[in-house]
């Protein structure tokens, strides 16, 4: 039988169709691989950088209040220029000056205690035991969030997060070069981020008011440099003047680290923007176990055995914990299709969005109304 030109056309056209596809599939991926490997060696690089400057072992400039300073100086003056002269990003237009210092103020206040006390972690505690304390972030968000009643409490999760803890304990038992001062402030350091995470929950995405990594930075930064300048009068002045007579600051060292701390929260708002929360996660596992390996064989760092079956258990339970969040991402897609006119027929689904019970009442109202009109 001879095919007519006609349907040769049809098929030219698919076959075109089909490898414009392809190429566009590809080209996504190489630009999500692309993003997501900068982020990585940007955070890595971040993390290792102050780990360098710190450490007495090191560069030798243990003096995290001065640069948590500097980081956030650094910032404001550059997401001031990259907002009010590039114009990268605008600026949400509900943001009166009462709910800056009512809202913005106090998660500013918590970030710069976070990273005051992450950075201090660095002079007494390894590269890699740190990423495994780190760990416990999702056991404290959660538990904040079921003690201030912003989250329903669920015995299959607080089981996950006592295993994750658990993990951590075991981490901590096997760990080599063990600081309790270190340990203890890494804990502060994870109860305020915690802390800080939830109320971005509680007093800005319920308001409606979505920062990205650069605008956060423009409001956050200035009242981090602000608070933090009243500690470090009292606390690293004194020892910075007598040490330095005058502030001899290698300026390429501090530079260099500024602009790697600045570009992350770029990348962090590229990443995001154009791929999604979730491949920000994944990568964010990824990344844990990359630093955990370069802290071993470039710093030297000692892991133990115990310390990796520790950090193991305890990544198979933040595992757990972010596919849960996937679900709930996945859920809430479904939603807004169906407010858009899609019914969501998904039974499970509906349990991820209102819950189990609220599900079966539902139903058994519908049948109830459904028997009385009958």
């Amino acid at each position: 039988m001879q095919i007519t030109p006609k349907h040769k056309g049809g098929n030219n056209n698919n076959m075109k169709n089909s490898t414009m596809m392809s190429k566009t599939i590809i080209r996504k991926i190489l630009v999500t691989y692309t993003y997501v490997t900068i982020w990585i060696l940007l955070s890595g690089s971040v993390i290792i950088f102050n780990k360098y400057i710190l450490d007495k072992k090191l560069y030798n400039w243990p003096f995290p209040l001065s640069l948590t300073m500097i980081h956030m100086g650094f910032s404001s003056i550059l997401s001031f220029l990259l907002i009010k002269v590039f114009k990268l990003c605008e600026l949400p237009n509900n943001m009166s000056t009462s709910y800056y210092f009512s809202s913005i103020v106090p998660i500013g206040v918590l970030y710069a205690l976070s990273l005051w006390s992450s950075n201090s972690a660095y002079i007494y505690l390894s590269v890699s035991f740190i990423q495994m304390l780190k760990a416990l972030m999702p056991v404290m968000v959660y538990t904040l969030n079921v003690f201030l009643k912003t989250q329903r409490f669920e015995a299959k999760i607080m089981t996950n997060m006592i295993v994750i803890s658990i993990g951590v304990a075991i981490a901590a038992y096997g760990e080599a070069k063990f600081d309790i001062y270190g340990v203890l402030l890494q804990i502060v350091a994870l109860v305020f981020e915690s802390t800080r995470l939830v109320l971005i929950d509680m007093l800005l995405k319920s308001k409606g008011i979505n920062l990205n990594p650069v605008t956060s930075l423009y409001y956050i930064a200035p009242s981090c440099f602000v608070f933090l300048s009243i500690p470090w009068f009292l606390v690293e002045f004194p020892i910075l003047w007598r040490k330095t007579v005058g502030f001899e600051v290698d300026f390429v060292v501090f530079t260099s680290n500024c602009v790697c701390a600045f570009g992350l929260n770029l990348a962090v708002f590229l990443l995001v923007g154009k791929t999604s929360a979730l491949t920000m996660n994944v990568a964010g596992v990824v990344k844990d176990w990359l630093l955990i390996a370069i802290s071993w064989s470039v710093i030297k760092d000692t892991i133990t055995e115990v310390n990796l079956m520790g950090y193991f258990l305890a990544f198979l339970g933040v595992l757990y914990y972010k596919g849960l969040g996937f679900q709930k991402l996945k859920a809430e897609e479904a939603l807004k299709k169906e407010e858009e006119g899609h019914c969501v027929d998904d039974e499970e689904t509906k349990k991820l969005l209102v819950g189990e019970k609220e599900i079966d009442w539902v139903n058994n109202n519908n049948k109830k109304n459904d028997d009385t009109q009958n």
